[in-house]
């Protein structure tokens, strides 16, 4: 039992990580990151960097997969974001 739910959280940990893709999509289809809140994906960046010190400390992987994965998916968001909001200024702060 306690397998199904370890593959279970780590496969919906996953699914969550990659999540911020579909931001990440909306923003460059629209071309504007204003409905985006940056400050909550960096708020974010040091608890998946948390995570992973945890997890390779104490040697779990199932920790480490998912949190680096989140980690690089919300610092490319972000990217997004500021690269989209430098690029659009006006039409981002509004």
């Amino acid at each position: 039992m306690v397998t199904i739910f370890a593959v279970a959280a780590a496969s919906w940990a996953l699914l969550m990580a990659l999540a911020p893709l579909l931001q990440t999509r909306r923003m460059l289809q629209r071309q504007s990151s204003a409905d985006v809140s940056v400050a909550y994906l960096l708020i974010l960046l040091p608890d998946f960097a948390l995570w992973v010190a945890y997890g390779i400390a104490s040697g779990d992987i199932v920790l480490v997969i998912p949190n680096v994965v989140a980690f690089i998916v919300a610092l490319s968001t972000v990217m997004c974001a500021l690269r989209l909001r430098r690029r659009h200024p006006s039409r981002d702060t509004q």
